[in-house]
């Protein structure tokens, strides 16, 4: 799946990012690319609208985490918008890791947060 980035000036000091398919290893890099000019600004807030992100991976994780390490870097802000419930539930685990490694690698974590996402748009269907 693509990815699609909107970037819109919605204020003075607040820039928002509208996120549309799949923030993942295919799609991250460019992400990352297309707000770095962004993050280089001081004092302003990044707002990611991930009203029509419909997955996240690892990638796409390490991504944001850069933005706002960035962010910080400059006194600004990043905040989210319109996360749907599978998206949250990343961040919700993630957020819950403990700092040491529990995967043995990035696919298997990606196996781990695909399995939780689709728990949550598909409560019915049986896991495998």
């Amino acid at each position: 799946m693509d990815l699609k980035v909107s970037v819109n000036k919605k204020a003075l000091n607040a820039w928002v990012v509208s996120l549309e398919g799949s923030l993942d290893s295919d799609t991250a890099s460019g992400f990352g690319e297309r707000i770095r000019p962004l993050l280089d600004m001081d004092r302003f807030t990044l707002v990611l609208d991930m009203d029509g992100l419909q997955h996240i991976s690892s990638a796409g994780l390490r991504e944001i985490f850069k933005a706002q390490k960035a962010q910080k870097a400059v006194h600004g802000k990043l905040v989210f918008m319109h996360l749907k419930p599978q998206i949250r539930k990343v961040f919700e685990i993630v957020n819950a890791l403990p700092s040491m490694s529990i995967f043995t690698s990035l696919q298997e974590m990606d196996k781990y947060l695909d399995r939780m996402q689709k728990q949550v748009t598909h409560p019915d269907e049986p896991e495998y």
